[in-house]
């Protein structure tokens, strides 16, 4: 069990879609939580299939789904830092540092879960991996908290390697799945096709809890 898991994304579904089961993992060994979200994706282009949302209803709709995916996945301490989607590769570097500064002094983390740096594709990933790796790279390296950073970037691992932290997710594969249903606005194509393989014969069921049940992680070297 950890003393206190931190994680910090950009967008509503990060956690699910990157690291669900590693949250929930945890949140199940009975570690808290805590979630430090910075946008409402409210510049996201998914609206539902079919559509229910609009550009004026989304971030009240994402939230609403994020809450909901949080509470599946075990997250105790919702953060909601309130910047505008797409927008985070402008803000002030050494604001967002700051930001995550405060939050790792406050929840004092044994574990903190990012985006790895360059390897995560969207500027708003980046701009967050970048800053929580700053903010951890501030303190003395006796009191760090572990960081551990998801890439999928194409071809990451001929650069970082295969993932050195590999968990078997398979105990809290439906609250995972659950954690993505939840995000509708976002997952419904996606969810449909995981239904259809759960209802199916015995083969499709294992395929499909198998997409919630493994996921791979690099430890952060400062």
């Amino acid at each position: 069990m950890e003393r206190h898991v931190l994680v910090v994304f950009p967008h509503p579904d990060d956690e699910t879609m990157a690291t669900g089961g590693v949250i929930a993992l945890h949140a199940a060994a009975g570690s808290p939580i805590t979630y430090a979200c910075f946008t409402l994706g409210e510049m996201g282009r998914n609206m539902g299939d079919p559509p229910f949302a609009n550009r004026e209803t989304l971030p009240q709709i994402r939230e609403r789904e994020l809450r909901e995916a949080c509470r599946h996945l075990g997250v105790g301490d919702l953060r909601l830092m309130g910047f505008r989607d797409k927008t985070l590769e402008f803000e002030d570097p050494e604001k967002l540092t700051g930001l995550i500064s405060g939050l790792i002094e406050e929840v004092n983390p044994s574990l903190v879960i990012t985006y790895y740096p360059g390897y995560c594709v969207h500027p708003d990933h980046e701009a967050i991996a970048h800053a929580t790796v700053r903010a951890i790279a501030k303190l003395p390296a006796q009191v760090r908290p572990v960081l551990q950073c998801q890439a999928f970037s194409r071809g990451h691992e001929e650069v970082l390697g295969p993932c050195d932290v590999v968990l078997d997710t398979s105990a809290v594969w439906e609250k995972v799945y659950l954690a993505w249903k939840a995000h509708k606005s976002q997952t419904a194509t996606y969810i449909a096709h995981v239904e259809k393989e759960l209802h199916g014969d015995e083969t499709s069921r294992k395929r499909a809890m198998e997409r919630f049940s493994r996921y791979g992680l690099y430890t952060y070297t400062f």
